[in-house]
């Protein structure tokens, strides 16, 4: 019965289409609320909820960084790591164009557009991950690994 409340969003369809095992997490969005909003409606640790940011280099190429909820990113190492001059987050409206998303509700799975992918690599050492399912007031929870797999993430250490 709860598969039909599931929203069938790009990111759900791209899991399902990959086979992997998923629980749904609606919860009530709230504007602004971020990782530490979801955590507390769901009742799991802000660490175990990732949050899905598309960024840009400095030649404006976006990218998505995986990264904790209770955690920043670094932008200076990120770009240091990957080779870059600068990396900054995108303007929502910028970042909406890239990934096919609203902010607040930005999936990694399914975006409108192919990114390289820059995963904190500690998500991995987590049992389950909570990561946005395409829509506000909604996650999923899956595990790192089935994140790992299909979104073939570079492995990166740059939270702060």
């Amino acid at each position: 019965m709860a598969r039909e409340k599931t929203p069938v969003t790009p990111a759900v369809r791209v899991l399902r289409a990959a086979g992997v095992s998923f629980t749904d997490h609606p919860y009530t969005y709230e504007e602004k609320g971020g990782t530490a909003v979801s955590a507390r409606e769901l009742g799991v640790d802000e660490h175990a909820v990732v949050k899905t940011l598309i960024m840009e280099d400095e030649a404006k190429k976006p990218l998505i960084v995986l990264m904790h909820g209770d955690r920043q990113v670094s932008t200076k190492e990120l770009a240091r790591v990957i080779g870059v001059k600068s990396v900054a987050p995108c303007t929502p409206e910028t970042a909406n164009r890239h990934s096919g998303y609203l902010v607040g509700g930005t999936s990694p799975f399914g975006t409108r557009r192919e990114m390289p992918v820059y995963m904190e690599e500690t998500i991995l050492e987590l049992p389950r991950i909570y990561l946005n399912g395409g829509k506000r007031g909604y996650l999923v929870g899956i595990e790192p690994q089935d994140a790992a797999r299909l979104l073939k993430p570079a492995l990166v250490r740059v939270a702060i």
